[in-house]
């Protein structure tokens, strides 16, 4: 038999590794024709290829079975040599990455590798500053479930060819900025699905069984991903720079070889913190400092970028008031490369200024240079939803 080729049904698959934009590769079964693999390797090869009825996605670490009731199974066995041993530079790490919250890290990770159909926080790690071990930290991640974590970027996330890492365990997402609504949005379901409709490019959306858990990095501590007050699923850690006397340029190979007694002890270790929510851990549990920055970033940012752009208008057209609709801030903020949404320019003008919109006909002002390169104020009417600002509003705000 030869896993190269599969025969799944009636229809055959090759394996095959494919890249991804964010450098990582995934193993993956792409659909192979009969004839080809005749050509390829001889007419008698073929008989030699594994059949199966069918496709499973059944996750394990300790007890994999590749098939199950003549179902392929598509999560893949990690591989590794496990023995006991000492492991002192991943326990320095995994303090260096959880800090206070060491326990529940050693937890996260036991629980990744014991039941990975829990469902667990979406992990966030941060920091402004450089040599953190972030992406460290996912490329470890990477080590230990192997095939059955994707480290993506941005665009792999956002795409609605999502079959790629529909099937994985962990999808780590490396100098993240999901910051519209729907990228929260769609991370907030995934993050406690079930279920979900994997969308293979060129063919029909699969609904199959969904339990990715991410984690994400990013070097923006205050608004790379859009929350709100009442979030409970995100679990934020801001990582500080490693000490430079302690610093190892090899911590990556270090942590690959102390790999086999580290599995061997979370084989074998107990899970200290009860179970007490759907996600394991509960709100009080992951709240971190660094959570409440990112909640108060998401709301301050688009105010400050607001404010400026009132402020200066004010001074520009020299009027009493000013109005705008949603739209027309969402614009001007996209002109000052700021990508926003309607909903949170609703939400930053009911909190800030505590306006209501009016539905009327109103004016806009816009500025236009003569031939003699002289400014003029131009006025247009529009009609529709509105919030009328004035200076003396803005310079109770500031």
């Amino acid at each position: 038999m030869t896993d190269k080729y599969l025969r799944i049904g009636t229809t055959y698959f090759k394996n095959v590794m494919m890249p991804l934009n964010s450098k990582d590769t995934i193993k993956k079964l792409v659909q192979w024709s009969k004839s080809e693999i005749t050509t390829d390797h001889g007419k008698d090869y073929v008989k030699k290829v594994s059949k199966y009825d069918g496709f499973c996605l059944i996750p394990s670490h300790i007890n994999y079975q590749s098939v199950i009731n003549s179902f392929y199974n598509k999560y893949e066995k990690v591989d590794h040599k496990i023995n006991e041993g000492d492991y002192p530079e991943t326990l320095k790490f995994l303090q260096h990455i959880f800090g206070e919250q060491f326990e529940m890290g050693l937890d996260y990770v036991s629980i990744l590798w014991h039941n990975p159909m829990q469902v667990l926080p979406i992990l966030c790690l941060v920091s402004n500053q450089r040599n953190t071990g972030k992406t460290t930290f996912i490329n470890w991640m990477k080590l230990i479930f192997q095939n059955n974590m994707t480290i993506n970027n941005n665009e792999d996330f956002r795409s609605r060819f999502n079959s790629d890492w529909a099937s994985k365990l962990i999808i780590a997402v490396d100098e993240v900025l999901l910051d519209k609504r729907e990228d929260s949005e769609r991370l907030k379901n995934l993050s406690t699905a079930k279920t979900y409709k994997s969308e293979p490019k060129g063919k029909d959306k699969i609904e199959g069984n969904f339990f990715g858990k991410f984690i994400l990095c990013s070097n923006n501590e205050e608004n790379f991903v859009y929350i709100d007050d009442s979030e409970t699923r995100y679990w934020v850690r801001k990582i500080i720079p490693f000490d430079l006397s302690e610093d190892n340029p090899n911590l990556l190979e270090t942590l690959q070889d102390e790999l086999p007694h580290f599995i061997h002890f979370i084989t074998n270790r107990k899970i200290v913190s009860p179970r007490k929510t759907r996600m394991w851990f509960t709100k009080e549990q992951i709240y971190t400092r660094a959570l409440a920055v990112l909640m108060n970033g998401n709301k301050t940012f688009i105010n400050k970028e607001m404010e400026q752009i009132l402020s200066d208008e004010f001074l520009q057209f020299d009027k009493e008031e000013l109005k705008y609709s949603v739209g027309d801030l969402v614009d001007k903020l996209s002109k000052n490369n700021i990508r926003t949404s309607s909903f949170k320019i609703s939400e930053a003008i009911k909190n800030l200024y505590q306006l209501e919109p009016k539905n009327s006909t109103y004016t806009k002002y816009h500025m236009s240079f003569s031939t003699a390169d002289k400014p003029i104020v131009e006025e247009t009417k529009h009609k529709g939803r509105h919030y009328v600002f004035t200076k003396k509003m803005l310079g109770a705000i500031s």
